[in-house]
């Protein structure tokens, strides 16, 4: 889990450096030709299957719809700003996840972990406030990420109770990739700065390999790492990431987080704790009412 929340950031480092001649669309769909590419070898060594069932692949067809989304979100976002900032911004995910999986599957969730949602989106204003006079509202692009990541997981947990998640990887991947690929066809000459996709040159390739390449390795990480521990006792290391992206953001870019930035951080970090502890609490029925609390 730490080295995913090391790995992971370098994702994004490459992402942001290859905006600065490749359209953000581009780049999406580089993530899902690269990763898939280097999944495949895994998959053979491990044996695993690459046929799938027509409700597997509708829903993997949907995780990767939304991963397509989230994904693009958060590069629109650090193409502009700082990658602390955006990431800072869409770690209110585990809020919204929370909220949709009481909406949609019916989890309890109680007051205090409602509560703790409010607080860890105030924090998010704190960070998306100055960000906003800033950069304008290329700032709330990372709140597309959270709502599309957190619709990410609620199908990842659909599909994952009947398909390894290696094979999960790859599968998504080669079917993002066949999501994007038409899109960057049809927007071939069209001018749209986003969308009409370049030949890479010189060290773009490297970029776009890099986003590939890291979000096939700090993803495997995550992937063991749930093999063997539990979520709960993983989930706290996650706040690591933003620390690891403080400093690669400072090492290459020369961003550092102002101070309210940090006080929106530290308020979405430590909401995130706290409905971390509440669910353990609930888990463990330590408490006369946990499940209602």
């Amino acid at each position: 889990m730490l080295a995913f929340c090391v790995l992971a950031p370098l994702l994004d480092v490459s992402a942001k450096l290859a905006t600065a001649t490749i359209p953000v669309a581009q780049i999406v769909t580089a993530r899902f030709a690269v990763q898939g590419a280097l999944m495949l070898p895994v998959m053979l060594v491990m044996g695993l299957s690459v046929r799938m069932s027509p409700r597997a692949f509708a829903l993997i067809a949907l995780r990767a719809v939304f991963l397509i989304l989230s994904t693009y979100s958060f590069v629109a976002a650090i193409a502009i700003m700082p990658v602390a900032d955006a990431l800072a911004i869409a770690f209110v995910e585990p809020f919204i996840l929370l909220l949709l999986g009481s909406l949609l599957f019916g989890d309890e969730v109680g007051p205090r972990r409602i509560a703790a949602c409010c607080v860890g989106f105030f924090g998010a204003l704190l960070v998306i406030q100055p960000s906003l006079a800033v950069f304008g509202l290329v700032a709330l692009w990372p709140l597309g990420t959270a709502v599309f990541f957190a619709l990410y997981m609620l199908s990842t947990r659909q599909v994952s109770g009947f398909m390894h998640p290696v094979a999960m990887q790859f599968h998504t991947s080669w079917t993002g990739l066949a999501l994007c690929l038409p899109i960057l066809w049809m927007a071939q000459g069209t001018g749209w700065t986003d969308f009409d996709p370049v030949m890479p040159e010189g060290e773009a390739w490297l970029w776009l390999f890099g986003v590939g390449f890291w979000a096939a390795l700090s993803h495997m990480c995550m992937t063991y790492a749930l093999k063997f521990a539990p979520s709960a006792t993983l989930a706290p290391l996650h706040y690591l990431e933003i620390v690891a992206a403080v400093a690669l953001g400072y090492w290459i870019f020369g961003d550092f987080p102002n101070a309210m930035t940090w006080a929106g951080i530290v308020v979405i970090s430590a909401s995130g704790l706290y409905i971390i502890y509440r669910e353990r609490v609930s888990a463990r029925g330590t408490a006369p009412s946990a499940a209602k609390t």
